[in-house]
């Protein structure tokens, strides 16, 4: 059997790892930081990811899986390498590949066998080229190194399951030799049904950064017309779960609120357009700088509603650092960015995360974190919800009320339910998406007499003293009924 190697063990590396050794194969990981290997071999996952840590622990106890820092004894032991490196972005967002040839060039002189090498690092179009020519230089005589490209398609929280279940298998190969290899290596799940798409380099190296433009490109026009929504009275979640219904859009990364972030999504935006404006094609995707232009004005327009409410000044509450649930990774985190602003424009900021508090404080030390989220709530003015931990729609909103100063809470995810919040007195905020106010408690909506402006009127300051972003047609209440009877 193929013996494989994966040199780099951050995120994408240990996962991967892990992965490998539970389908069958001697894997050796490689990383140039010693005390990660060390953590690694002693069966301890240096970040949250679910399901990881048994996989993990339990290969290396059986011996499968094993960890270190040679890349001359990688060299030695593989028959496949791949590469799971960092390709950080650089100046002009363009990415940063000096891991990626600093590793080809600890390994490639040690082949003391014809090897495949697999790139799974997420590059610029055009880099697999030139790493096939310097491994011609590097490659000792007499050794054929092929080199393929196999980008990785993971989500964070459940990357687990989509390593050993992948939705699609994307090979980017230049001979027949590459591709037997890598089926030999995903034999089980295309066995099981994963599809495999067999290409060339400079599409495989694409694929990825396409797929991330597009589903932030998705994000990006839900939140626009989020902004829509707000300005005229629509509710975005009915229009995101309409527009779903149709099978050429899908419901999947049409959740407005807050927007992306993460290590990937803009990270590969940027990187896309700093690749096509190299290569003389900007102007093919200048769309992609609006896109991140509106991902980002999602975390300004929450930082200016949250100092409107406060007048300047004042304690905030927020749940949520992580930049998404299950995961503890806080790289260009939307809610560390609003938490950090607020902080740096004099108000006082208090943070839970199940998860992202050791990272998070890491990066944003200047922050106060708490360790439950009634702690990060107490004496709050306002509370803001920045990450859709599932932990968080389990909150007692009444007993929240009790600890918080202030009554008003803005869901920048768009996932929790308002009435719990509704019932227990809070004045619930939410990002595109219509919430009914409760005129007292039980009731829906306004008493006998009341009218009904337009959206324009509901913004006034009329509406602002009584604490409602705007006032509900009979239809929302009938709807409302319906819902509650049904």
């Amino acid at each position: 059997m193929l013996r494989i190697s994966v040199i780099g063990t951050g995120y994408l590396g240990a996962t991967h790892a892990a992965g490998m050794a539970e389908l069958g194969f001697d894997v050796l990981g490689v990383d140039n930081n010693p005390a990660k290997a060390a953590a690694l071999s002693a069966g301890r996952v240096p970040f949250h990811e679910p399901g990881l840590p048994d996989l993990l622990a339990g290969h290396v106890a059986g011996g499968r899986l094993r960890f270190g820092t040679s890349l001359v004894e990688a060299a030695e032991f593989a028959d496949v390498h791949f590469l799971c490196v960092g390709t950080p972005p650089g100046v002009n967002g363009a990415a940063d590949l000096s891991q990626l040839y600093s590793a080809l060039d600890g390994l490639v002189p040690h082949l003391t066998r014809n090897c495949l090498i697999v790139g799974k690092s997420t590059v610029p179009v055009g880099t697999a080229e030139a790493l096939t020519a310097r491994i011609g230089e590097l490659a000792p005589a007499g050794i054929s190194v092929d080199l393929a490209w196999n980008p990785e398609f993971l989500r964070e929280g459940h990357a687990v399951y989509d390593t050993l279940h992948p939705n699609r298998l994307v090979f980017g190969v230049t001979t027949p030799d590459a591709e037997w290899a890598l089926r030999q290596v995903y034999a089980t799940p295309i066995a099981s049904g994963s599809p495999v798409v067999i290409t060339n380099l400079p599409t495989a190296e694409l694929i990825k950064v396409s797929a991330n433009a597009f589903l932030a490109t998705k994000i990006s026009f839900i939140n626009a017309m989020a902004e829509l929504c707000d300005l005229t009275g629509a509710d975005v979640t009915l229009l995101a779960d309409a527009l779903g219904h149709d099978d050429r859009i899908g419901r999947k990364f049409l959740g407005a609120g807050l927007g992306y972030g993460g290590g990937c999504l803009p990270k590969d935006v940027r990187a896309l357009i700093a690749r096509a404006t190299e290569l003389g094609a900007g102007e093919s995707v200048a769309f992609l700088r609006d896109v991140d232009a509106v991902n980002l004005r999602r975390r300004e327009r929450v930082v200016r509603e949250t100092l409107e409410l406060l007048g300047g000044s004042g304690r905030v509450g927020i749940l949520g650092a992580a930049f998404k649930p299950l995961s503890d990774d806080v790289r260009d985190s939307p809610a560390l960015d609003v938490a950090r602003k607020l902080h740096a424009a004099g108000v006082e900021v208090t943070v839970f995360d199940p998860a992202a508090t050791v990272p998070a404080r890491a990066v944003a030390p200047q922050l106060v974190f708490a360790a439950t989220p009634a702690a990060a709530i107490h004496e709050a003015d306002v509370v803001l919800h920045l990450t859709e931990w599932r932990e968080f729609r389990e909150l007692d909103p009444g007993f929240l009320r009790t600890v918080a100063r202030g009554r008003v809470i803005i869901d920048a995810r768009n996932t929790l339910d308002p009435e719990p919040w509704l019932a227990a007195g809070w004045d619930f905020r939410a990002l595109g998406r219509l919430v009914e106010p409760r005129t007292a408690a039980g009731a829906v909506g306004a008493p006998a007499g009341t009218t009904y402006p337009g959206p324009a009127a509901a913004r006034g300051a009329a509406a602002d003293a009584a604490g409602v972003l705007a006032q509900p047609s009979p239809f929302t209440r009938l709807r409302a009924r319906v819902r509650r009877t049904a």
